[in-house]
């Protein structure tokens, strides 16, 4: 028979596996030193952006990688460390903390899971200074016009030289 405690250790366990495996992105970040303030400013960041941050115990975070399926990502756990996650944005809690350890230094990105495959910190950091989809459908958007902007340009320059000859 096992002990009550134990019991439901494998149950946050788990729990937390699940969450890591059903989400979208998975951060693990340093916040030792943080101010309450700082971090509720923080939570609240992310909460705006549909993600959630918890502090979990090393341990059970480190078992609920490994069960998950990402043994990398379990060797970050060590001291005190934050998980932040996002089920339905891959880019939002990268952003969202990236942007507020510029300001806060005391926030650090250690590693990630990012769609399903681990990630280094400096990975986590490059998704996070991307720009956002709609950034993206501009800087495209712009692309796909300065061939035509050329073609009117040239075309203008060729109709100009005809009247004056």
């Amino acid at each position: 028979m096992e002990k009550p405690i134990i019991a439901q250790k494998k149950e946050e366990v788990a729990a937390l596996a699940s969450k890591i495996k059903n989400a979208e992105t998975v951060i693990a970040l340093d916040y030792l030193g943080l101010p309450v303030e700082d971090l509720t400013n923080l939570r609240n960041q992310l909460r705006e952006a549909g993600c959630e941050i918890k502090v979990y115990k090393n341990n059970i975070s480190r078992r609920a990688a490994i069960e998950a399926g990402y043994p990398e990502f379990a060797e970050c756990f060590k001291g005190p460390k934050a998980i932040a996650m996002s089920s339905s944005d891959a880019v939002a809690p990268a952003k969202v903390v990236f942007e507020f350890g510029k300001t806060n230094p005391l926030v650090k990105i250690y590693s990630g899971v990012v769609q399903g495959k681990e990630a280094t910190a400096s990975q986590v950091e490059e998704i996070a200074s991307l720009p956002s989809y709609e950034g993206l459908l501009t800087m495209l958007a712009g692309g796909m016009l300065q061939p035509l902007t050329q073609l009117a340009i040239g075309l203008n320059m060729i109709t100009e030289k005809m009247a004056e000859a």
